[in-house]
């Protein structure tokens, strides 16, 4: 069976995958005790993670560990570092990083951001689901989850869910 790369990320209603100065308060919003919205679930589902430098030092400069320590993963970057563990840093081309872990024999791949990223994954058609979760929040401004100059990429729905906290995680996969 392939293995599938696959975004999963939150965003505003509006677009957006974080405010102006980086901040991801707004997904506050939708905590609940006890509910992860699918992602346990999901995260079992893969064994490799792909996300830039930029979520990578956000993510620790907010006081916790990297999260996915457990599986291979690589840091999107221009500058060099020493490898952690099964933290890469990968400074090469991702197309070509890509389609070498879709030859590879394995779980699925997940794709964790951030969006300059993710951009890079659409410009070569190289993201085969999409799971978003829209958090009932208008930021107004702030970094876009798809930016502009961007082939068109044609979906097909595959499912969505609704949560009492006002989240809507949307499934689609490429048509």
């Amino acid at each position: 069976m392939e293995r599938k790369v696959i975004l999963y990320i939150a965003t505003s209603l509006d677009g957006y995958i974080a405010s102006p100065d980086d901040n991801l308060d707004f997904l506050s919003v939708v905590e609940q005790e006890g509910e992860d919205y699918g992602y346990t679930q999901f995260t079992e589902t893969v064994d490799t993670v792909i996300v830039g430098r930029k979520t990578y030092d956000k993510v620790l400069s907010m006081g916790f560990d990297f999260p996915h320590n457990d599986k291979e993963s690589y840091i999107i970057t221009r500058t060099p570092k020493r490898a952690t563990g099964k933290v890469q840093f990968y400074t090469e081309d991702i197309k070509t990083l890509i389609l070498k872990l879709k030859e590879q024999e394995g779980k699925n791949i997940f794709v964790d951001g951030g969006a300059e990223v993710v951009n890079l994954l659409l410009r070569d058609n190289l993201i085969d689901e999409f799971c978003i979760s829209i958090i009932p929040v208008l930021l107004g401004n702030g970094i876009r989850l798809f930016q502009d100059n961007r082939p068109a990429l044609p979906l097909k729905f595959v499912r969505s869910e609704t949560f009492k906290s006002g989240l809507v995680q949307v499934w689609y996969k490429k048509a």
